[in-house]
């Protein structure tokens, strides 16, 4: 899967998501920190890249319909700390088939992974 991670995910994950296979991308290493959201939008997607990020204003499923992009993982922790974040998403892409999630709309929490589906 190729994804783009938001600024505000630890960038230790690139390689923990390289050494799972993925092709990973970052904001900061493609320029974008501090960009207007509408701008990492716009890149995300002209490079078919599954966005992961804590920002609340990717959080409308309705703005961001599944199908009509290449998938948003949006993480909700209580306590986003960097160590609970990184070990919270490692989990999760060990243990689901985030592959499938192409298109999709996703949310996860400390305990819970709700998939929305085109």
């Amino acid at each position: 899967m190729k994804i783009k991670l938001d600024e505000n995910i630890p960038r230790r994950l690139v390689d923990v998501f390289a050494e799972a296979g993925h092709d990973v991308d970052t904001v900061v290493n493609q320029g974008l920190a501090g960009h207007p959201d509408a701008a990492v939008w716009q890149s995300a997607q002209q490079s078919g890249r599954f966005f992961v990020t804590q920002d609340l204003d990717f959080s409308d499923a309705r703005r961001f319909k599944p199908g009509t992009h290449q998938g948003i993982l949006l993480v909700r922790l209580r306590d986003p700390g960097r160590q609970a974040l990184r070990e919270r998403l490692e989990d999760l892409f060990r243990t689901e088939e985030v592959n499938a999630w192409k298109g999709c709309f996703v949310v996860v929490t400390a305990r819970k992974t709700r998939v929305v589906r085109p």
